[in-house]
């Protein structure tokens, strides 16, 4: 029987786990923390309290995944949110977006009577869009970018992939805050303005998925939290026969000239394998191993992991109550995604902030409140509140992303600020906010990577712009023969997919 080992228990290590065990190998998966999901995980904030620490919704998970790893039987439940967006607005007003086309283009008529047509066409384009770029989003091999543009129809190519996010919403959307509301999403886990080349790409990256969901975009909440993902997928592997262990972190990868024959735990516990699968970053595998190639070397050195992102996470006593939709008791405007971004200038005065080295004062965010549709969240009365923002300060690593102890102490004096810059701008829309609060947790870049292993704190394990994407991004076979990336940093990159881990699975395969 051929054994495996995976390095992180993060959603593609469980992924490849399962596959590989469902195969008929051995593997042990090795957790460096005491809970099993990496990032993808529900932790308990207060007692009673518990939210999606990292991780924060779902789309983008691949179907056939779903399927052959029978992920509904193992207890995984997606509630698509509807509406799936509520965007407070300054003087008192709001946008909902709902699952319904023309539900939704009623709201428009409300605030922006000429965008109406705008958005249909704006759906029709990302819906093209995904249609002719999902099967190089799907296919186990990258293809490269200079393919793609010979490929794609022109349009697509600039408006999809390597243009601003800016420059695609201001095609479709008159108004200032249509264009900052649709155009926020090419600025997600990325260092740079909407108005950068490349976060078009982030948009449409970010519109891949939804299948599971019945529409292209749709995102939706994970019962019990983003750690139903992970308990799905380690029942999954488990049932297989994977044996997962926790508090195991891995100190090196054995080789023996340019193969892999298993790995050394911290504690010196020695573990042979013929595959060695790891699912930490690119920066992190490389670290663990005892030569590197020099291919691998050198795409390490160029590979960005810097990130802006800061997490917020609260218990609240009582839901927001919002200037433009009044209440505590659960309501629409609760449901959903509460995104705060006005306009493309406000994303750009936040970037500007954080690029001079400050705490940006009105952040750009996305906001979840999942025990709106799951109360097993938090308890009576209770709340989960779950805020997505950027920009960190720029000066929190080096220009790669890579976080010194020096760079750590600069956030410790950054911290809460970052986390009342948070509240406070949510309190301009919902004045209530700060006296409902019972718990409060701020996660900059430094505490990422401290607590998920994350190089940089980057939650996709390396920029997603276009250039570090497609042929540009590192392949499941990392050089050593037996060893393999199953994490994000691989194709075709981060978010809740799955498709690293069952790549490099099945390369481990194809290869013994």
């Amino acid at each position: 029987m051929r054994q495996a080992v995976v390095i992180g228990s993060g959603h593609n290590g469980l992924v490849a786990a399962a596959y590989l065990a469902r195969a008929g190998w051995a593997v042990t998966v090795l957790e460096r923390r005491d809970v099993v999901g990496g990032a993808t995980v529900t932790e308990e904030l207060a007692p009673g309290f518990r939210v999606s620490t990292a991780s924060y919704s779902l789309s983008l998970l691949r179907p056939r995944i779903h399927a052959e790893l029978d992920l509904a039987t193992h207890g995984l439940v997606i509630q698509p949110k509807d509406p799936q967006l509520f965007a407070p607005l300054p003087g008192g007003r709001h946008l909902l977006v709902w699952r319904d086309p023309a539900r939704t283009r009623s709201e428009i008529e409300r605030i922006a009577p000429g965008d109406a047509d705008g958005y249909a066409r704006y759906g029709a384009f990302l819906d093209a869009a995904v249609r002719l770029i999902r099967p190089a989003f799907e296919a186990p091999e990258p293809p490269a970018l200079a393919d793609l543009e010979r490929q794609l129809p022109e349009e697509v190519f600039r408006h999809a992939i390597v243009g601003s996010a800016s420059e695609t919403v201001s095609r479709f959307f008159a108004s200032d805050e249509l264009r900052g509301i649709f155009g926020s999403q090419g600025i997600i886990g990325a260092s740079v303005p909407p108005s950068a080349p490349g976060t078009a790409w982030v948009l449409t990256y970010h519109a891949l998925g939804g299948e599971l969901c019945g529409a292209t975009g749709t995102w939706a909440y994970v019962r019990g939290g983003m750690g139903g993902v992970s308990r799905a997928l380690a029942a999954a592997a488990a049932e297989a026969g994977a044996a997962i262990r926790t508090s195991a972190p891995v100190a090196r990868v054995v080789q023996e000239r340019d193969r892999v024959r298993g790995v050394v735990l911290e504690d010196g516990t020695e573990i042979g394998a013929d595959a060695v699968l790891s699912c930490a970053d690119p920066v992190r595998t490389g670290g663990l191993m005892e030569a590197v190639p020099e291919r691998y070397a050198q795409r390490l050195s160029a590979w960005r992991t810097a990130s802006p992102v800061v997490k917020v996470n609260l218990a609240l006593r009582e839901l927001p109550s919002f200037v433009s939709s009044p209440g505590t008791e659960p309501a629409p405007q609760h449901a959903g995604t509460i995104e705060v971004s006005p306009s493309l200038g406000y994303l750009e005065e936040a970037y500007a902030e954080a690029a001079g080295g400050a705490v940006s004062r009105r952040p750009w965010m996305e906001v979840f409140i999942q025990s709106v549709t799951d109360p097993t969240l938090a308890p009576g009365g209770g709340h989960v509140l779950s805020a997505f923002a950027q920009y960190a300060p720029s000066g929190l690593s080096d220009a790669l992303g890579r976080i010194s102890d020096a760079d750590r102490a600069g956030w410790e004096r950054l911290r809460a600020a970052a986390g009342d810059a948070v509240v406070e701008t949510l309190a301009e829309h919902a004045p209530n906010l700060p006296d409902a609060i019972v718990a409060r947790q701020v996660l900059g870049p430094p505490d990422l990577e401290d607590r998920f292993g994350l190089t940089g704190g980057n939650i996709f394990h390396g920029e997603m712009t276009p250039e570090q994407c497609f042929d540009g991004r590192f392949t499941a076979r990392t050089g050593v023969r037996g060893l393999y990336l199953c994490g994000s940093g691989a194709h075709p990159g981060g978010a809740v997919t799955g498709a690293p881990g069952r790549n490099a699975a099945h390369c481990a395969m194809s290869d013994a």
